[in-house]
């Protein structure tokens, strides 16, 4: 990176900028936004290489990163606009199983761990938000969504986790491998792509009415099925069971960026402590919701700076030595984490309370 020029830099700061910003968008346009998401994933390496001439060694490791960082927002999101419990109960058990293996890996080198936790959530949650463009996907059933997962998980992540990581095949150079010399491929792929065609109308007549028109607005959606705030939205959800969850999600999810981080060299118990009295410390200092969601990510951000580098001088005692640059960075993912759960937690409790009863008419 010592050597790059200004389109390098150019480039690679509006990429990594994409990727940063369009999963904010997540919880208001989920579907659109995790689609742009997985795109930029898909094609970031492929502009850096054409045009930029920057080393990309350690980028794989940022890009692992960074794909935990959008479906962290996605997994809140969901929080916050799935109204089915079982179906979030389905999304949270997928999500928090994708990142103790991703974790494993990156503790233990083991590839094959990739593979047998494979990222079922996110291919679920892009099914889903297709069915509320026009559907209530809260209507389905138990059987819906665990066969929905089940199809996925086994017949579209299994395999394609085994060609990513396992067999480390890339798609480009074994597709070019298979049609050199053999023209009839294409045959093959144009009769399969019109089979799908006719078998996808098929299945779209037996589609039950569109209970509204197409939408990927969440908000729009939660009128439609009035998934509404039914009294005064908290600053924070109650009990026991969120402080836990979020120390959870915020720890895990650090714990693999610090592992993917080729600069950061910690030990996990420390950075487990630290991000477990950080995410404490926000419990404490709750802030009041009136304020906008960008102010109050910007100060719980300046909080977990400040707090991380206190919890981490005292936990590793080593003081002044920890890089207040590389800290930034984790100290806005927990303090992104720790804001839009209290915001999209409360939001839910408010949502399921009872619907209040009409006041009786006075004669």
């Amino acid at each position: 990176m010592a050597n790059a020029g200004t389109l390098d830099w150019t480039v690679f700061l509006l990429v990594v900028g994409l990727r940063l910003v369009v999963p904010l968008f997540i919880p208001r346009f989920p579907l659109p936004a995790i689609l742009a998401a997985l795109v930029i994933d898909g094609v970031d390496k492929s502009i850096f290489a054409a045009f930029t001439d920057l080393p990309l060694d350690n980028y794989q490791s940022y890009d692992k990163a960074l794909d935990i960082y959008y479906l962290t927002i996605a997994y809140l999101a969901v929080l916050r606009n799935w109204r089915n419990p079982f179906a979030v109960g389905v999304a949270a058990f997928l999500w928090y199983f994708r990142l103790v293996g991703v974790l494993a890996f990156e503790l233990s080198g083991a590839r094959w761990l990739l593979m047998a936790f494979p990222n079922t959530f996110e291919y679920v949650v892009i099914a889903l938000e297709v069915v509320r463009t026009r559907w209530d996907a809260g209507r389905l059933s138990k059987a819906a969504y665990l066969w929905t997962a089940g199809l996925i998980w086994v017949v579209i992540k299994l395999p394609q986790e085994w060609w990513i990581h396992v067999a480390q095949l890339d798609f480009t150079d074994e597709f070019g491998k298979l049609v050199d010399g053999r023209p009839w491929v294409w045959g093959v792929i144009a009769a399969l792509v019109a089979v799908l065609v006719v078998v996808g109308r098929r299945l779209a007549r037996r589609l039950p009415p569109p209970r509204w028109p197409f939408t990927v607005d969440a908000d729009v959606v939660a009128s439609h099925v009035g998934w509404l705030p039914r009294g005064p939205v908290a600053a924070a959800p109650t009990g026991v069971r969120h402080l836990v969850e979020k120390v959870v999600l915020a720890g895990l999810v650090t714990l693999i960026m610090v592992e993917s981080y080729p600069r950061m060299e910690a030990r996990i118990g420390a950075v487990a402590l630290v991000v477990t009295a950080t995410v404490l410390l926000h419990a404490v200092l709750s802030l009041p919701r009136r304020r906008s969601l960008g102010v109050q990510v910007a100060v719980n951000t300046a909080i977990s700076l400040v707090a991380m580098l206190v919890f981490a001088a005292i936990a590793t005692g080593q003081r002044g030595q920890v890089a207040v640059g590389d800290v930034l960075l984790f100290a806005y993912l927990v303090a992104l984490v720790v804001t839009l759960y209290d915001r999209y937690a409360a939001r839910r409790e408010a949502c399921e309370l009872p619907v209040p009863a009409e006041a009786p008419v006075v004669a």
